[in-house]
């Protein structure tokens, strides 16, 4: 009976595999395309179950993973959406828990908390809504004062920890978001 010799992977060999590999990925994200050709980056969002933190669904249920940086929204109807957040900045400032929608801003402006005037002193006493303001499009007001969700002007900031203790949203996602949220939407922060 005859063998046959076996090679060594060489560096090179394995580079050039690699390489290979690397070239025929277009191709698995085609395959994660839905039906309109939209890309889904899927493979980075731990989803949760809205059952496993609340009795019913209600008015709605928000539920916003800090440490993955995705925020699931419920309707009342049960359709659900999933959207890539930004998150605060250290875990000091990160509050978690459940809390309510208790109030709808279609215009944010923005104070900056006592805390932020703090840590510093530059930022501005006050700033109205606009292009500048850092609560961008949209504001959902927690119960839990002080805290939001709302959009933001600076994109870089989504997918980061970056915020004061808020979660943020791209605009486009906050007014989508704020248009299907009533108030009274039970929200949960893990």
């Amino acid at each position: 009976m005859m063998t046959r010799k076996q090679t060594p992977v060489t560096r090179r060999a394995f580079t050039v595999g690699a390489a290979s590999a690397a070239l025929a990925t277009p191709s698995i994200l085609r395959a994660q395309e839905d039906q309109t050709g939209v890309r889904r980056n899927i493979s980075s969002f731990r989803t949760h179950a809205w059952q496993d933190s609340f009795d019913t669904l209600g008015k709605g249920i928000i539920i916003a993973d800090t440490n993955t940086r995705v925020m699931q929204h419920w309707t009342a109807d049960g359709e659900m959406r999933i959207y890539p957040t930004s998150v605060p900045l250290t875990d000091e400032l990160t509050r978690r828990g459940y809390t309510t929608v208790t109030f709808k801003d279609p215009e944010p402006d923005w104070t900056p908390t006592p805390s932020m005037r703090e840590r510093d002193p530059s930022l501005p006493a006050y700033m109205p809504p606009g292009p500048d303001n850092p609560l961008g499009a949209r504001a959902l007001h927690l119960s839990w004062q002080y805290y939001r969700i709302h959009g933001t002007h600076d994109t870089r900031k989504i997918g980061r920890r970056s915020s004061s203790g808020c979660i943020g949203l791209f605009n486009e996602q906050i007014i989508e978001v704020f248009d299907r949220t009533p108030v009274g939407t039970q929200v949960r922060l893990i």
